[in-house]
């Protein structure tokens, strides 16, 4: 039996289950691809579920403010996505409906490769190959290839190689199928080998290469950055500051980002620990209760701390937020 029938007879059995895959609305389709770039499904999918009931159509995201879709995607980090995914929605509601083509669907805000192909072929029986990091894993470890798949040589590799697989008929069962074996059999870390269906076959596992494939190049090395938040609390006002573009958290709030702590303001806690991609951050919080109003920065602005809530926060912040006191000393 060859590689693609094994496949698609293994997702009958096992495949999951998810809301997303009980429709052809390439609304729904889109917005669960784009929240689970960088997600778990366990932790996306809530979120999908939220989005949905609040904005069941592309019109009604596309009406709805940027700030509005920031603070429902609180929590999710990487909120470039919810820009883009706001961003697009206005694209789509200007062209008069959703694209069916490829190149259509790439021409969307966020959207590359990987999601159109996934979108073209849910949505519309594209047949598209979608390549991902469960699909790195599997072809590597079957086809024992040695390649980095974060190299350029390596992406066209698999990405040929995927697309010669897939069976035009059924693009969308096969692409599904990659995902979840991928996600429950050839795992990262103890792959289910003993009861997967293509055992004899798979090369990593007959020249015991399970634990070295696929490769990967390095990445560029992690930076590490301080940062000195101040809460200001002054007669039930607090300050904020809109981060800009141009470096992250894009577009969401937090409070006083300061130089120096501010004579009488008293530590919250110190040295927290927060990791991104390609940054390591290290805050200091501290609460800061002033006799008289002090002048902001300019591009900061008062707010009721009783509003807080109404502003998208990154996930650093919203952790910061929670050691505040909430009377006045």
């Amino acid at each position: 039996m060859s590689f693609t029938s094994t496949l698609l007879q293994w997702f009958r059995m096992n495949g999951r289950e998810l809301p997303w895959r009980e429709t052809n609305d390439p609304y729904a389709i889109w917005l669960s691809e784009i929240i689970l770039q960088q997600t778990r499904i366990e932790q996306g999918r809530p979120y999908w579920e939220r989005f949905m009931r609040r904005w069941p159509t592309v019109e009604a995201l596309a009406a709805t403010t940027e700030d509005d879709v920031l603070k429902e995607w609180q929590g999710l980090g990487y909120y470039s996505r919810a820009r883009n995914l706001h961003h697009a929605a206005k694209q789509i509601v200007e062209r008069g409906g959703f694209p069916t083509t490829l190149e259509g669907i790439k021409q969307l805000k966020g959207v590359g490769d990987y999601t159109a192909a996934a979108i073209g072929s849910f949505a519309f029986g594209l047949p598209a190959a979608v390549v991902d990091g469960n699909v790195y894993r599997v072809l590597a470890r079957h086809y024992g290839i040695s390649t980095p798949i974060n190299s350029s040589e390596g992406k066209k590799e698999f990405a040929a190689l995927a697309q010669q697989l897939l069976p035009t008929s059924q693009a969308s069962l096969f692409n599904q199928a990659m995902m979840d074996f991928g996600a429950t059999q050839c795992t990262p870390t103890s792959p289910r080998c003993p009861s997967c269906p293509m055992q004899e076959t798979c090369i990593a596992l007959c020249e015991g290469r399970i634990d070295h494939l696929p490769v990967k190049l390095k990445k560029l090395k992690v930076k590490e950055r301080h940062l000195l938040y101040i809460y200001i609390r002054y007669k039930e006002l607090t300050a904020l500051h809109r981060r800009p573009a141009g470096d992250i958290w894009q577009g969401l709030y937090e409070p006083w980002l300061a130089e120096r702590v501010p004579e009488g303001a008293i530590p919250l806690q110190l040295n927290v620990k927060h990791v991104l991609t390609h940054q390591i951050l290290f805050a200091d919080f501290y609460l800061w209760e002033p006799d008289e109003q002090p002048t902001l920065p300019s591009d900061y602005f008062w707010t009721e701390e009783k509003q807080l809530d109404h502003y998208a926060v990154p996930r650093l912040v919203e952790l910061l937020l929670q050691k505040l006191p909430t009377q006045k000393r």
